[in-house]
């Protein structure tokens, strides 16, 4: 009851604008989509299924069970078929940060199936690998799940740079134990570490090796001229699918099958095959006597061999079954095969790639604004660091001309302050040399005339007592209002004699002065 209260609402709204306007069979559908009774998705093809059992989920989900619904099917088939040709679903194998991851039935489509007597039939669509859903038409849509350890197989190359780095580090410490004296013997330690020296450093995955060893064997058997089958790991290989827009064609090799050598002689590596193959498709073989060819045998279910199909990325490691070819196949009718899967799934492939590019361009795009919109904004981070430094090399300027300007009227105030005691300095000494001064004597016998000449040319008369002393000559320099040396000393030219702090004491006439004489003034101020 609760499962059908929980049902019941979104029923009843699919009811009242779908085909269906009875919420009970809506129901129905949905209980036999659920993953737990069919593993079947698909609305239309759930219902016609139903309808054709009489809207009888018991019978329906039994009869799938039991693999017993093929003659019914191909009537709801085709009621499906007809009312909702949204079946084929689209494929976007890509996935990126703006898409996010694609939904489960992303690789829905209907697929040609070309399978001998023998070959697995409906009866397998309930085992927990694969679901397959057969049409009218001949085409079939299988999922099928890898194994686990194929899927991990794909990071053995990650475990292997862990390894590397562990032996790089074991290297540096012999080295360090080496150098302390500590390094092995030539003992058993000394060949243990000659085994490990001989180890490669860096293993590949255990499924590149067996495609590499697929490939060499495959040569040496049938020649270098054949598909162009990768080196890599199945998953790695479906992966550059994935990326190419491509689907893969795989191959599994059964060395003990009588049919095997000319299949691969005269189909696989004939130059149709060949040319068309590496055109429009991804190749990949594998041996069903190593890991990987076998564990895809067994999920594809390969019972004839040789064994060909043509598969494509699913979700949650899964791939879908696009075409199986079983058995011998001559060159013209692997190409028919090959070629009516391009031309009926083509399509989906166009529109993954249209769906890329233009992702890739918007991204680009988005790239192009982002670095434009970085490149505006760091020319406006620079123009405003430009504009910052301008305004504070102008405040510094203005800072440094308002110092200049106040060390200026500082240095000219003190000079100012300097001159004023300097004139104010001669000033009284010019009182003082005026008040040490006599009176100027009338000319006689006893007056000596004394001519003073100054270095900017001017001449001064004096007389005085013949007893006077020269330091009253310097007394009467040192008196006049015009001159403002501080150090001078009175000079005689002819004969020269510098009248000098020695001989201020000596009188005029013990001089030589007497009756006249002509000194000059030399100013000794720096």
């Amino acid at each position: 009851l609760l499962e059908v209260s929980a049902q019941l609402r979104p029923a009843l709204r699919l009811g009242r604008g779908g085909p269906w306007r009875n919420p009970l069979p809506v129901i129905m559908i949905n209980w036999f989509t659920s993953r737990q009774l069919t593993r079947l998705h698909h609305t239309s093809l759930c219902a016609a299924i139903l309808e054709a059992y009489g809207w009888d989920v018991d019978a329906a989900v039994s009869s799938m069970a039991d693999g017993e619904f093929a003659d019914r099917f191909s009537v709801a088939a085709d009621a499906a078929a007809s009312s909702d040709a949204a079946f084929v679903s689209q494929w976007n194998p890509t996935t990126d940060a703006d898409s996010g991851p694609s939904s489960r039935n992303d690789f829905s489509r209907e697929h040609w199936h070309a399978q001998p007597s023998g070959s697995q039939g409906l009866g397998n669509a309930t085992e927990r690998d694969e679901t397959v859903i057969p049409a009218s038409s001949g085409l079939v849509w299988k999922i099928v799940a890898l194994p686990l350890s194929m899927v991990r197989g794909s990071y053995d190359l990650m475990y292997g740079a862990v390894g590397l780095g562990m032996w790089i580090a074991g290297g540096i410490l012999s080295q360090s134990l080496g150098m302390l004296g500590w390094a092995a013997g030539d003992g058993l330690a000394g060949v243990r570490a000659r085994d490990q020296a001989a180890t490669p450093l860096l293993a590949v995955s255990a499924g590149a090796a067996e495609a590499l060893s697929f490939v060499r064997n495959f040569e040496r058997e049938y020649g270098e001229y054949h598909p162009a089958f990768q080196t890599f790991s199945f998953v790695d290989t479906l992966r550059l699918a994935k990326d190419e827009f491509k689907f893969l064609f795989l191959y599994l090799h059964s060395p003990d099958h009588e049919n095997t050598p000319i299949f691969c002689e005269q189909t696989l590596c004939s130059d149709l095959v060949v040319q068309f193959v590496n055109e429009h498709f991804v190749s990949w073989g594998g041996n069903v006597r190593a890991t990987e060819g076998f564990k895809m045998s067994n999920s594809l279910k390969a019972s004839t061999f040789p064994f060909c199909a043509v598969v494509m990325p699913s979700s949650n490691q899964r791939i879908a079954l696009l075409q199986q070819v079983e058995g011998p196949r001559s060159a013209e009718e692997l190409v028919t095969s090959l070629q009516k899967v391009v031309d009926e799934h083509g399509t989906v492939l166009v529109a993954a790639r249209i769906v890329e590019e233009e992702r890739r361009v918007s991204r680009h795009l988005r790239e192009e604004q982002d670095a434009a919109y970085q490149a505006a904004l760091q020319a406006d981070q620079e123009r405003e660091h430009q504009r910052q430094e301008e305004e504070e090399r102008k405040a510094r300027d203005a800072a440094e001309a308002g110092r200049r300007q106040k060390e200026e009227e500082e240095t000219a105030a003190q000079a100012a302050r300097d001159a004023a005691e300097k004139e104010a300095a001669l000033e009284r000494r010019r009182q003082e040399k005026a008040m040490a001064l006599k009176a100027e004597p009338e000319k006689g016998p006893n007056v000596t005339e004394v001519l003073v000449r100054f270095p900017n040319g001017e001449r001064k008369e004096r007389r005085f007592h013949c007893t006077s002393t020269i330091s009253s000559v310097y007394d009467y320099v040192g008196s006049l209002h015009f001159f403002d040396a501080v150090r001078y000393k009175l000079v005689s030219n002819f004969p020269r004699v510098v009248y000098g702090p020695d001989k201020l004491g000596l009188s005029l006439k013990d001089a030589g002065l007497h009756p006249c004489a002509s000194l000059y003034v030399q100013v000794e101020d720096a």
